[in-house]
């Protein structure tokens, strides 16, 4: 058995940061939208591809160094800004199982994101970003590959998402997923959302996973 985490806004109240960054700029350059927007549109899918659909909607390329500016400015704000979601520290600490991290996240910033939330040491290395693999979410690739690295059968892993994209991926990994919903990026009807793209349940105090991890039998065997 095996427990894929996705990062941010599973382990790191980071969405909304990155969305308020993101809705800034673009709002900037002339196409004005707010965070619950890009949260909305956006969670779980990679900043490039967040970024080419932007400029898409702009309708005109971005200015010349404009990608590198605003990483360098989200990286800047993210180690004053980042905290873990309440919680997560002590019930990874107490995990009774295989555990991991498969994000959408470049593997440098997910290395250093979680460092900065003070939970880099609990995972072991066991980070793996889709960076790694050919496809981001909604595809599948960063869930195999995060398990077939840990030695597990797909079916044999839960996974622990927010965003559509990512329950999508889990799905289409062959996994069970269940949704978390206590980020603060989270709005009205997410839950029910997650549940229509395939998330066998939802739950929004991560205090609340030991007990929804029991009840499907995730238990170090004797």
């Amino acid at each position: 058995m095996l427990i894929i985490f996705d990062c941010d806004g599973v382990l790191i109240d980071s969405e909304i940061v990155a969305a308020r960054l993101e809705a800034e700029a673009i709002t900037a350059l002339g196409l004005p939208m707010t965070a619950q927007e890009i949260c909305t549109r956006f969670a779980g899918t990679t900043t490039r591809e967040v970024w080419a659909t932007l400029e898409r909607e702009l309708g005109r390329p971005l200015p010349a160094g404009f990608f590198e500016t605003h990483l360098a400015h989200v990286r800047d704000v993210f180690s004053r800004e980042i905290e873990a979601i309440p919680g997560v520290h002590t019930v990874i600490e107490r995990l009774e199982v295989p555990y991991c991290v498969a994000s959408s996240t470049q593997l440098p910033s997910l290395i250093t994101n979680l460092g900065t939330a003070g939970l880099a040491h609990l995972f072991d290395g066991h980070l793996y970003s889709a960076s790694q693999v050919k496809r981001p979410k909604p595809a599948p690739d960063v869930f195999l590959f995060a398990a077939s690295q840990m030695g597990s059968d797909p079916a044999d892993c839960l996974v622990i998402e927010d965003s559509l994209a990512g329950v999508t991926a889990a799905r289409r990994a062959g996994m069970p997923v269940i949704g978390f919903t206590g980020g603060s990026h989270v709005g009205p009807g997410h839950a029910e959302r997650l549940i229509e793209v395939g998330a066998a349940s939802t739950f929004e105090r991560m205090t609340d996973l030991p007990a929804i991890l029991a009840a499907r039998g995730f238990r170090r065997a004797a």
